[in-house]
């Protein structure tokens, strides 16, 4: 094995974990199950996967949402991020080699100041995966996958005021009252599939 041979070995590892967790994800409509051959073709054609410059080098690169929800009530949490003007879950870039659950456990604490607990819906494992172009300055590609965490409303009492203006809790039936323009763009077809897991578990 060559020098060459054996710096591609971690790559092609972590690719092909990569390939693993995504066949994990049932796709809840045709635009995710595009969304998911789109991503596992990027993955398998070595296109860099990891930002590694602020906010768009490269242009295409991994997120990992998390989704904060109140299993008793059945409410869950939303950011309004500061540079995106939108309600949104929490969730950061992947940083190079890290595993996306490892970007989950990292970011709650950032952010949200507290430790990330694996919900009852699906575990450690992403429920949903979006590809989305961003808005505003350093426009982009987002790669997410999306998490759900476990947490009381009254066990999150502050968060990252330099990411957020505010949070706030609503039951799945509000955000899906709220006007999609204010939110991520696959906020309610994510709370729709959520909606069906819950009622099926």
């Amino acid at each position: 094995m060559t020098a060459s041979d054996a710096s591609e070995v971690p790559d092609q590892l972590r690719r092909a974990q990569l390939t693993e967790l995504l066949k994990g994800v049932r796709p809840w409509d045709e635009q995710e199950r595009t969304h998911l051959a789109a991503t596992m073709e990027w993955i398998a054609g070595g296109a860099p996967l990891y930002r590694t410059r602020k906010p768009d080098v490269p242009s295409m690169h991994l997120v990992s949402y998390f989704v904060v929800l109140d299993e008793t009530c059945g409410e869950l949490l939303l950011v309004a991020h500061r540079k995106a003007g939108l309600w949104l879950p929490s969730g950061g870039h992947v940083e190079p080699w890290e595993d996306p659950w490892d970007t989950v456990t990292r970011e709650c604490r950032e952010e949200l100041r507290i430790e990330a607990v694996p919900s009852t819906v699906s575990g450690t494992q992403p429920l949903f995966l979006t590809v989305t172009r961003t808005r505003g300055q350093g426009r982009h590609t987002d790669v997410s996958l999306w998490y759900v965490l476990q947490s009381k409303v009254d066990g999150i009492t502050s968060f990252d005021e330099e990411e957020f203006d505010s949070i706030k809790w609503l039951s799945l039936r509000q955000v899906l009252a709220e006007p999609r323009n204010t939110l991520d763009p696959h906020m309610h077809r994510f709370t729709r599939k959520l909606m069906n897991v819950i009622a099926c578990a």
